[in-house]
């Protein structure tokens, strides 16, 4: 699976798409339109291209949808920024990533454990579950986010190979979803980590397909149930390939077609 998608980018990377005008920012909006409809934006992709690049909202669609996508653009825009700077990844950039997807439609939770305020992306005081899936106690959230962080900042200075970059980028996205550090964002956080680790290495950002959601949880779900994180990287690495076949497929056909007649 490494082969096809070690092929696939280079193949992006020598075409310089991602240089193409325009391109960057239609990526980072497909991204943030694929990602938030996984957490329940009904927004189409041209209605989440008009709301980020025209600040037109979607008529019949909530306020809630339209602010998660806000905030999930500035989120990701964070993320570029803080990769190109080369930031640390700690537990403050998470939580600080984690504000930023909250900033609009987070909550101030009274728990008996204390206060916890979603838009400061503060770790949860409580117990959670999604689906069938029950999480780590509260209490081993920080150990684990702590141990996380320095693992992920131990390889990424060190890294050098699509592959080798691309397993920790996915890795990270399977680990800190598992870990759900948070009361809500944890699936935009982890898929916005992921996205800082590519940033980093300067490689093709990673979309998970809105199509492809039920797939995706199951190859979670999959992967935890099995102790097994390859499962959740060969979902991922079919994620990527699709979408890096998709763009060189269409920009090959660019000038195909185009017939001039006055």
């Amino acid at each position: 699976m490494w082969r096809e998608l070690e092929n696939y980018t280079s193949e992006f990377l020598s075409l310089e798409i991602n240089k193409v005008v325009n391109f960057e920012e239609f990526n980072r909006i497909a991204i943030v339109h694929h990602s938030s409809a996984i957490e329940g934006s009904t927004l189409t992709l041209e209605e989440t291209t008009l709301l980020i690049s025209e600040g037109i909202t979607a008529n019949g669609k909530s306020m809630n949808e339209h602010n998660m996508v806000n905030d999930h653009y500035k989120a990701l825009l964070f993320c570029i920024a803080e990769a190109e700077k080369k930031t640390a990844v700690t537990p403050g950039l998470l939580k600080h990533i984690n504000g930023i997807v909250n900033t609009n439609t987070g909550q101030i939770r009274n728990t008996v454990l204390g206060v916890c305020d979603d838009t400061k992306g503060d770790f949860r005081l409580g117990n959670v579950t999604a689906g069938t899936t029950y999480f780590v106690n509260y209490d081993k959230v920080v150990g684990l986010v702590n141990e996380l962080c320095n693992k992920i900042q131990t390889k990424l200075s060190v890294i050098s190979s699509i592959q080798e970059i691309y397993e920790l980028a996915f890795d990270s996205h399977f680990y800190l979803v598992s870990i759900h550090p948070w009361f809500d964002g944890n699936g935009r956080t982890s898929r916005l980590l992921m996205n800082y680790i590519q940033a980093h290495h300067h490689q093709p950002l990673s979309i998970v397909f809105t199509e492809d959601k039920a797939a995706y949880i199951k190859s979670l779900t999959d992967s935890r149930a099995a102790n097994d994180v390859n499962l959740f990287r060969k979902f991922m690495c079919d994620q990527q390939v699709k979408y890096l076949r998709q763009e060189i497929e269409k920009y090959k056909k660019r000038n195909i077609g185009l017939t001039i007649i006055l």
